[in-house]
């Protein structure tokens, strides 16, 4: 059985549950032992409650049918019906009014590929907003900051994926290194790159959406 520890409200990320390919319970379990916040979106709640999992908001237009028997279980029940946002879109609202700066993000990615891609066009939208990261058993994904430094171990796989198009983009410490006017998606990425050695990498882009993909497959 999981269960998630309060560790610091609202300075520790929260967590998304979301409703496509559930991850390694490794992952999940790392997850929520730092998440302060744990909100489910409309249809995964039966998945998530089965595994033993503690939520603390269940938040959607719910339009799925639920069967599970909710009357002395303790979880805040967020309806929003407003159709013009995914529900993925709904709890990053939810976050940052309830004061959040950031959120880790599972079972984004998977079965239906429409929503896959619509998830990662929410991480573009709000990423500017909210600090996101999605993560699955393949990969950890984020929206790129202007300028990012981060050490990687040497042969850690990084993809450069360009959310429409990032513009000047360079980098120092991978295997190919970038210096590019622009990386347009469906032109030119950087996909299936490299950490070079052990050390810091640095990305940087003067604007647009770059999103780095840390890969382990």
């Amino acid at each position: 059985m999981s269960s998630h520890h309060i560790i610091r409200d609202k300075q520790e990320p929260a967590l998304i549950i979301a409703n496509g390919e559930a991850c390694s319970m490794d992952i999940l379990d790392q997850l929520l032992e730092w998440s302060p916040t744990v909100i489910v979106l409309d249809g995964a709640l039966e998945r998530v409650i089965s595994l033993g999992i503690k939520v603390d908001v269940w938040l959607g237009d719910f339009d799925h049918s639920n069967n599970v028997d909710l009357s002395n279980y303790p979880l805040k029940k967020v309806h929003t019906p407003d159709q013009n946002l995914t529900d993925l879109e709904k709890a990053f609202e939810y976050l940052m009014e309830e004061g959040y700066p950031a959120v880790n993000v599972i079972w984004a990615s998977g079965k239906r590929m429409d929503h896959t891609l619509n998830n990662f066009h929410s991480l573009v939208r709000y990423g500017r907003k909210l600090k996101i990261v999605f993560f699955d058993d393949y990969s950890t994904s984020f929206l790129l900051p202007p300028t990012f430094e981060k050490w990687y171990p040497a042969k850690t796989p990084i993809s450069l994926m360009p959310y429409g198009e990032a513009f000047d983009v360079k980098s120092s410490g991978l295997t190919y290194d970038l210096n590019h006017p622009v990386l347009k998606l469906g032109t030119q990425t950087s996909s299936s790159n490299e950490v070079r050695e052990d050390g810091i990498v640095k990305i940087s882009y003067e604007r647009g959406a770059l999103i780095l993909m840390e890969c382990h497959d």
